[in-house]
């Protein structure tokens, strides 16, 4: 039961950050402006998780004022291994015989 709980959790949660952070990449991508409250929101609620991928690549901007922000790409994929690693190790819990 707990097993299955902390699954549904940590799916959950991981869900939320990849929404926020695909949220974020189109976001800057279309040139949002920051001084829009709900676009300084996701900004100001990702950069947290963005943190040790800042300055890892460049950002550069494409004709137009769009933004490839590839600091954010590059954290949305690391948090989705995060998660495919944490499914397979609740799995290989599971899945274990029990000792008795």
């Amino acid at each position: 039961m707990f097993q299955k709980l902390f699954y549904t959790l940590t799916n959950t949660v991981l869900a939320i950050i990849e929404f926020l952070l695909s949220f974020r990449i189109i976001l800057k991508f279309f040139g949002a402006s920051a001084s829009a409250p709900f676009v300084f929101w996701i900004y100001e609620t990702t950069q947290p998780l963005l943190k040790p991928f800042i300055g890892a690549f460049p950002s550069p901007r494409v004709e137009g004022g769009f933004i490839i922000e590839f600091s954010s790409l590059f954290a949305l994929i690391v948090f989705a291994f995060i998660g495919y690693l944490i499914d397979n190790l609740l799995l290989q819990i599971k899945h274990q015989p029990s000792k008795n």
